[in-house]
C-alpha cells in the first residue's frame, strides 16, 4: 500500500465496525478523533490493553452479540435487546437460555436451511438445463 492510502482517515464509528467493538465502550481519545489506515492496521496488529479488554470483555456491537447468542439482528430487535452486552450477560443469556432466545435460535435454523434448499434447487435446475446462472439483470452469468 502507498504512503499516500495510509493518510486517509476514517469516522470513528467506521473504525470501531472493522475492529468489531462497541464505540461508546471505547476511550475518549478514540471516539473523537479520525483514524488513519496506518493507525487502524497498528491497532490491529499491536492492540493495546483497553482494545484487548473490549474484545475480551465487551459490551459488544449488535452484530457480534447476535453472532455469540446465535440468533440474528433481528432477533435480538425481536427480543426488545436494545444495549449492547457483556461476555457474562451474554453467558448469563445462554445459561438461561429463554423461550425467546430458544425461538430465535429455531428460526435462524430454519431461514438458514431454506436459504440452503433454494440455492441447492437452482444448482440443480441449472446443472439439469446446463446453463450457467443468472446475472441480477436476468442475463446468463459468466462462468468461471
Amino acid at each position: 500500500m502507498s504512503p499516500d492510502k495510509n493518510n486517509q482517515t476514517m469516522k470513528p464509528l467506521t473504525a470501531a465496525d472493522k475492529l468489531g467493538i462497541y464505540l461508546p465502550a471505547a476511550p475518549e481519545e478514540f471516539r473523537n478523533s479520525p483514524i488513519t489506515r496506518g493507525e487502524l492496521e497498528e491497532l490491529r496488529v499491536n492492540p493495546p490493553q483497553w482494545l484487548t479488554d473490549l474484545r475480551a470483555a465487551g459490551p459488544f456491537p449488535r452484530d457480534v452479540t447476535a453472532r455469540k447468542l446465535g440468533i440474528s439482528n433481528s432477533g435480538l430487535a425481536r427480543a426488545g435487546v436494545a444495549d449492547a452486552l457483556t461476555s457474562a450477560e451474554i453467558d448469563a443469556l445462554n445459561a438461561e437460555s429463554p423461550d425467546w432466545l430458544v425461538r430465535e435460535r429455531e428460526n435462524l435454523r430454519t431461514v438458514q436451511a431454506e436459504a440452503e434448499r433454494v440455492k441447492n434447487k437452482d444448482a440443480e435446475r441449472r446443472a439439469a438445463t446446463n446453463r450457467p446462472a443468472k446475472n441480477r439483470f436476468g442475463a446468463p452469468g459468466k462462468k468461471a
